[in-house]
């Protein structure tokens, strides 16, 4: 069983990289902003794994279950993060967030 080449799989991960950072750039909301930093941490954990799997090393897979447990706190934080910022200014713009108040 061959999988994908590395340029394709490298190739791939740059896309989803370069979503993830259009998305983070153009967004204002705040909770679309954190999918994208999920879109990013996938995509570099995808060139992990092809390049881990290039060379016949098991550090690829390693990263990216690394990367994994990365993600879930930062979800957990962001989220937390997030409904403290809704309480406080009802709304979810990165905007009013940048806006606080003394």
């Amino acid at each position: 069983m061959n999988g994908i080449s590395m340029e394709a799989g490298l190739l791939l991960a740059a896309i989803l990289f370069a979503l993830g950072l259009m998305g983070l750039l153009m967004r204002r909301n705040i909770i679309f902003m954190l999918v994208s930093v999920e879109i990013m941490l996938n995509a570099a954990g995808l060139a992990f794994i092809v390049a881990g799997m290039r060379w016949a090393q098991p550090d690829g897979q390693v990263m990216f279950i690394f990367i994994l447990t990365m993600a879930a706190a930062e979800v957990s934080v962001g989220l937390a993060l997030i409904l403290q910022l809704y309480h406080q200014l009802k709304t979810l713009d990165s905007d009013a967030a940048s806006r606080m108040r003394g």
